[in-house]
């Protein structure tokens, strides 16, 4: 009986908030406009060419788009340069401050990712040891495009220290309590908006109040994703307590573990595996697509292109 309330709660929840899946032709062309009224004519033209081929199959992106001075300085670039400049991930300035020196971020160039080269003392984020604008010239929190003065060198080469490694995770999973959380309102909020109210129904029934000291982090797939993997009625619990993981990790944590390190859920016995592919973190076999979309003091959501499931 209460397996299937919580099944009759999900099903109103989505239908009050849409899916989101991909970015839509008329947010590029709207970004594109935006880019040409800001100074950047040839990168706007640019992504009204070559962006919607395959920017329309990501749920979302960040553009580094270089100066139309770059553009006259080198020439038409390639298609890999340009692609190069593409990260499927939605990177706000407060998650790009997050990063310390040498934390890499995967590209739409498979194989090929971005170093951060900023310094504790630096006010503005650099990338491959170019600056980039402070604030996104476009920012629909889906697709973000930062400017930045030259284009960004595929076979740069970091030379700082690197940053340090978790490979020894010391996430516990532990007993949680029933309590009230600011914390947990907040990003049940923030997942409702953003198109993951699977996850905030049950943040908000089977979780609510973690009260480690160390905090949460969820791993969140889109609702139609949940949809397509919900079976048994009776599965649910252990369906979404296999994306929870019983410390918080915000995105510059996940991106300097080692692969192969692997984390524990509020699932017994259920693990998650970190790989990369092509520079992109992968989670038992999921990309993870949207860092960062919410964290405070006790939580942490990111969201993941599809259900984990065992690997």
């Amino acid at each position: 009986m209460a397996s299937s309330i919580f099944f009759f709660l999900l099903f109103i929840t989505f239908s009050y908030f849409p899916l989101s899946t991909a970015l839509s032709s008329e947010a590029i062309f709207d970004a594109a406009d935006v880019l040409a009224d800001s100074g950047f004519v040839s990168m706007a033209l640019t992504l009204e060419v070559i962006a919607e081929s395959f920017l329309t199959h990501s749920p979302s992106a960040t553009v580094f788009a270089p100066s139309d001075s770059a553009f006259r300085k080198s020439g038409q670039p390639s298609f890999d340069l340009l692609r190069f400049h593409f990260v499927p991930l939605p990177l706000p300035p407060q998650s790009l401050r997050l990063f310390t020196a040498g934390a890499m971020i995967p590209t739409m160039l498979p194989g090929k990712s971005l170093t951060v080269t900023t310094s504790s003392s630096d006010r503005i984020t650099s990338i491959n040891n170019i600056k980039i604008t402070e604030s996104p010239i476009y920012d629909d929190g889906f697709l973000l495009i930062y400017g930045t003065e030259r284009f960004l060198d595929p076979n740069f080469q970091y030379t700082g220290p690197n940053p340090r490694s978790n490979n020894n995770p010391s996430c516990v999973a532990k007993n949680y309590t029933a309590n009230s959380s600011d914390s947990f309102d907040q990003a049940i909020e923030t997942l409702k908006s953003g198109g993951f109210s699977a996850m905030a129904s049950f943040l908000g029934t089977q979780l609510s109040g973690v009260s480690e000291q160390s905090g949460i982090t969820v791993f969140a797939p889109a609702d139609d994703m949940v949809l397509n993997r919900i079976g048994d009625l009776s599965e649910l619990p252990w369906f979404f307590r296999r994306h929870v993981v019983p410390c918080k990790l915000l995105w510059n944590d996940l991106v300097n573990f080692d692969d192969e390190s692997e984390l524990p859920t509020f699932l017994e016995g259920f693990t998650i595996n970190i790989t990369r592919n092509g520079g992109v973190l992968v989670l038992n076999g999921v990309q993870v697509f949207y860092p960062d979309i919410f964290f405070n003091d006790k939580v942490a959501v990111h969201g993941v292109s599809d259900a984990l499931a065992a690997q």
